[in-house]
């Protein structure tokens, strides 16, 4: 009965007048957000573009232990419009710098015991931005069991979206991992398969505008949401973690002190160009503060386990790997799991001298896991503690690491969140690059820790090596992810297998693969190919990887469809690199402008040669006058054009 009691309550709460609609609009008047608090008090929002409703009345509003702020509010007041401006350098994105432009507006809202609550928004000419802020100062904590934040999409609209994993299940219950597969074109309102809802980004298409719903700047004192399971009628609403996705005996629903301000929850809205070339994910996050220590430098990694496994982590095996860095000029060597046990400290620190004397640099794989999973790997469970982390950090320093692989989260509840936060924050100080796997969304943290190279959330290349089914869902998983997980974030796929896997049928031919080094973002690049197998390649296509960017300083997108192919530009180095890829199994002729791209109108292409592995062709490409490219994939196939 004491459930139900402040529902009953609710029904009896007198209505109160709506507010007129507030109308905030983007620099180019594009797109608007119209602000209301129904006939309830409760607050609303809709999304118009080029006047026309893409986004229906949605909820706002949170439910605080001491207040509701869902319904029952008064407008006590609306700030001014004010523009927005920032320019930034993100090192481990699409477009090196970047800025952000957009109007901001405030609006004041207080309960009927005088509560107070502002809602902020900030239109871009991309999309729609909202968080909550509580102004009131209080040492007491407060927590919240409910956020109301809503997206109603029209009917019709369709989805792509990646379901969430439940907690502790899977291999030695790692989950949720964020590595599922996208539900491809499905009707908005499809319930979750797995029950427990759907991670961000989610993309939607309403007639001939797409939206994606994310979120940014997650501090540590919230928790990861993801939207809801159940849609009715397309009406998606934010969701909490599952109780289970904590730290032992830490918050899973946001807990803090006021003042309080919520991460960001965002729709990029236009065409399929503006959701692949947006930046909003990162131009929301909270800035760093002033740099400190060693230069962070991305680079390429050359791996061994993806397609040699825990055996490959010995001495020998890790020395050839390193001179394998050193020949295609690559920056790192990634050492995986049981370095510490088939290796040893005192060998990896000779590693680590002999790697430095050939201009490569060592990371090393840890597992962070407590008692939320069983994941046995090793070294586990060194970095629990700040103790723990500093001994180590300190020890790892003085044999000169570059970076650490940290593995096995435990999902979004608030403390967990806060574990990323004590991990980037601890590691800053000794320079450590950080990669994060089994993890969470970085939702525009590689913005604020500079040093957070990249994380996984994504079905990657080693669940490929580890069945058929995932090879054959690779093409159309790959042609999904520059539209969703990697459209902000860097994303470590460990891409690129040119030759063969073991036990597995490659679906993809080796021009997809190489096409892979352009098309995906990732602050660290880990390619999975070998040297057996790289020694295989023609050389001009290993030339091509010794030479492809580190750093992308502009992105173009040029084509493309969710799910079935892509092609994008990313200028790198002083020069364009255009990638393509087919995820369908039939051959596909793309058209491809590249004005601006090409100044020269020439440039090298890298492409499917004869059926079989391994098989390219390289020829000089002359645009004409209007700069089309004019380009058949085969089934599955990708290319490579380096313009002069």
């Amino acid at each position: 009965m004491r459930r139900l009691l402040p529902l009953l309550l609710l029904a009896f709460v007198p209505a109160l007048p709506a507010s007129p609609v507030a109308r905030l609009e983007s620099p180019d008047r594009r797109l608007a957000v119209e602000f209301k608090l129904t006939d309830s008090g409760a607050p609303a929002y809709v999304i118009l573009r080029d006047g026309q409703p893409v986004l229906r009345e949605s909820r706002l509003g949170l439910v605080r232990d001491d207040a509701d702020f869902t319904t029952g509010l008064k407008l006590q007041g609306t700030s001014s419009v004010e523009p927005v401006h920032d320019r930034y350098e993100l090192l481990t994105a699409k477009r090196r710098v970047n800025t952000y432009d957009a109007n901001r507006q405030v609006f004041h809202l207080r309960t009927a015991a005088d509560r107070p609550m502002d809602i902020i928004f900030q239109v871009s000419n991309d999309g729609v931005a909202f968080r909550y802020f509580f102004p009131d100062a209080d040492a007491t904590v407060r927590r919240l069991s409910a956020e109301a934040s809503s997206f109603n999409f029209l009917p019709g609209t369709r989805a792509w979206l990646q379901p969430m994993s439940v907690a502790k299940t899977g291999w030695e219950s790692v989950n949720p991992c964020y590595e599922e597969y996208y539900q491809k074109d499905i009707p908005a309102g499809t319930p979750s398969p797995t029950g427990a809802g759907w991670v961000y980004p989610a993309l939607f298409r309403s007639g001939d505008t797409w939206l994606l719903v994310s979120e940014s700047s997650l501090p540590r004192n919230y928790c990861g949401t993801r939207l809801a399971a159940e849609a009715s009628d397309g009406h998606y609403t934010v969701a909490f973690p599952d109780p289970r996705e904590t730290l032992p005996g830490g918050a899973v629903n946001p807990e803090s002190t006021l003042p309080w301000l919520t991460p960001w929850r965002l729709i990029v809205v236009g065409s399929l160009k503006t959701i692949a070339e947006s930046t909003l994910g990162t131009d929301l996050a909270e800035p760093s503060g002033p740099r400190t220590g060693p230069e962070i430098v991305p680079g390429k990694a050359s791996w061994s386990w993806p397609l040699l496994g825990d055996g490959s982590c010995n001495y020998d095996e890790q020395k050839r790997f390193i001179d394998y860095a050193a020949a295609m000029g690559w920056r790192y060597t990634l050492i995986d799991a049981h370095w510490d046990k088939q290796i040893g400290y005192a060998r990896v620190k000779e590693l680590i001298d002999y790697a430095a004397a050939k201009g490569v640099r060592i990371l090393l794989w840890y597992n962070s896991a407590g008692s939320w999973c069983t994941a046995p790997q090793t070294p586990r469970s060194m970095l629990l503690t700040r103790e723990d982390r500093v001994k180590e950090f300190t020890r790892l320093q003085a044999m000169g690491v570059a970076g650490l692989k940290i593995d096995f989260f435990g999902g979004d509840g608030q403390s967990m969140i806060g574990y990323y936060h004590d991990l980037l924050q601890d590691a800053a100080p000794f320079g450590f690059l950080m990669n994060f796997h089994g993890a969470t969304l970085p939702r525009g943290w590689q913005r604020t820790y500079p040093h957070l190279m990249t994380m996984e959330a994504i079905k990657g290349l080693e669940f490929i090596t580890f069945e058929q089914q995932n090879a054959d869902e690779e093409p159309a998983h790959a042609a999904m992810l520059p539209f969703t997980r990697n459209v902000f974030d860097p994303m470590d796929f460990t891409p690129v297998v040119l030759d063969r896997i073991n036990k597995i049928e490659r679906r993809t031919t080796s021009a997809f693969e190489l096409a892979l080094a352009v098309l995906f973002t990732s602050g660290v690049q880990h390619y999975a190919e070998i040297p057996a197998g790289m020694a295989k390649a023609p050389d001009y296509v290993q030339e091509f990887m010794q030479h492809v960017p580190a750093v992308w300083d502009d992105i173009r997108f040029l084509a493309g469809e969710p799910g079935k192919f892509v092609a994008l530009a990313r200028q790198g180095d002083g020069r364009w690199f255009v990638a393509g890829i087919n995820g369908e199994a039939a051959a596909r002729t793309l058209t491809l402008d590249l004005t601006g791209l090409a100044p020269k109108n020439t440039g090298t292409l890298i492409a499917d040669g004869a059926p079989g592995n391994l098989s390219f062709r390289r020829e000089t490409i002359t645009l004409g006058s209007d700069k089309i490219l004019v380009i058949t994939l085969p089934a599955h196939g990708g290319f490579v054009l380096t313009l002069d």
